[in-house]
């Protein structure tokens, strides 16, 4: 036995028994309590789901045909309310096949049929309470994760921020006068810094979609306005490089979507900016259009908005597309970033029920194209948008 005080504490794993029978109640308490289990007993499902919040049991054993409420109706309403953690269910029926089959398809784990034999019933027990310790294992290890990057990114903006704040003052030689010299290697620090600063919010964000905590503001976004507020704030560094930098069949009329603004402009910011980023010579074109979803697909008829950035640049060899929407997975480029950019822009678009793509051969450019539903409300469900909320 481990007598360190820094030892976690044993967990004594709490049953909630649900019967209409005293004398089943009776007996499965007298059982499962000779095994070490805290037991809690209701006579109905109402009865069961007032004590879930209070008792917070790790496994519902649940009798399936009881007054007031049965164990179907329990069940049901247990895995559609998301404020209940995951508890496992036992069902336990006397009757078919058939009535198995409905509380399996409701959300039970397991059943068990009456009359119980109790080595069974302790087995199936045991077996339900590893999957509960196994969920729960996950999620903390999710929670902990998650605590952790954001404590991490916080620690590491503070100091970046202080930084760029103090480089651009030495840069504006609030401080005194400099030499050109300095000031150039202060712009230049000046931008390790921006980069790296981008590179963490980056990742705060990223984590923020893969833990369902980022928070949406669905509102109608003109794609083409927004289009256009990014290519006049991309163009000096299009300039810069002598490319050329357009916009070209915008439409008018059809280019409103349902999205948060704020995300939409970080995925065209990001896409307009790889191809200046990654483009020499030549220029980089961002198309708008609209099509028609095809019959056999999700949605058939309904109209798709579709953004399409062309860039001149070298292209991206064939074994780097199967993975360039993956978190950290950079390409072979010297430029190359930390690989969270592109897969920020597929999490945006997936929430706003749309996809990016890429077409691109080396040595002849390529072309990124992100597509969404024009009008989304009309078949867009809140139980989708519920899951990065």
């Amino acid at each position: 036995m481990n007598h360190s005080p820094f030892a976690k504490p044993l967990k004594i794993d709490r049953i909630l028994v649900v019967d209409d029978s005293p004398d089943n109640l009776f007996l499965v308490q007298s059982l499962l309590q000779e095994e070490g289990y805290t037991i809690e007993l209701a006579e109905n499902g109402a009865e069961a789901l007032a004590k879930i919040p209070t008792f917070k049991p790790d496994l519902l054993l649940l009798d399936a045909m009881m007054p007031v409420m049965d164990g179907y109706e329990v069940t049901r309403r247990l895995r559609e309310n998301s404020a209940y953690p995951f508890i496992p269910i036992l069902l336990i029926t006397a009757y078919d096949q058939l009535s198995v089959a409905r509380g399996l398809d409701l959300g039970a784990d397991d059943f068990i049929r009456k009359p119980v034999e109790f080595d069974e019933l302790l087995a199936r027990v045991r077996s339900l309470l590893r999957l509960k310790h196994s969920v729960d294992e996950r999620d903390e290890i999710a929670r902990q994760r998650e605590d952790f990057v954001s404590r991490l990114t916080h620690d590491l903006r503070t100091p970046l921020v202080a930084a760029d704040r103090m480089l651009s003052l030495l840069t504006q030689e609030a401080m005194g006068p400099i030499s050109e010299d300095i000031k150039e290697a202060l712009e230049v620090t000046s931008r390790s810094n921006q980069n790296l600063l981008q590179m963490v919010n980056t990742l705060l964000e990223v984590y923020r979609y893969e833990a369902g905590r980022k928070t949406l503001s669905f509102s109608e976004v003109d794609l083409a306005e927004l289009a256009r507020e990014v290519i006049e704030e991309l163009t000096p560094l299009a300039t810069e490089k002598g490319l050329h930098l357009d916009l070209v069949n915008a439409p008018t009329t059809t280019a409103i979507v349902d999205g948060d603004r704020l995300e939409l402009r970080r995925v065209l910011t990001n896409l307009i900016g790889n191809a200046i980023k990654f483009t020499d010579h030549g220029s980089v074109k961002v198309q708008l259009s609209t099509k028609q979803i095809p019959a056999d697909q999700l949605n058939p008829g309904a109209k798709v908005i579709q953004i399409q950035v062309q860039d001149t640049g070298p292209g991206i060899p064939v074994d780097e597309k199967a993975a360039l929407f993956e978190g950290f997975v950079t390409g072979k480029h010297t430029r190359s970033g930390s690989g969270l950019g592109l897969h920020l822009s597929r999490r945006i678009m997936e929430v706003h029920y749309g996809t990016i793509t890429v077409e691109s051969e080396v040595g002849r450019g390529s072309i990124f194209t992100a597509r969404m539903p024009v009008r989304q409300r009309e078949y867009a469900t809140a139980a989708s948008r519920e899951k990065v909320e």
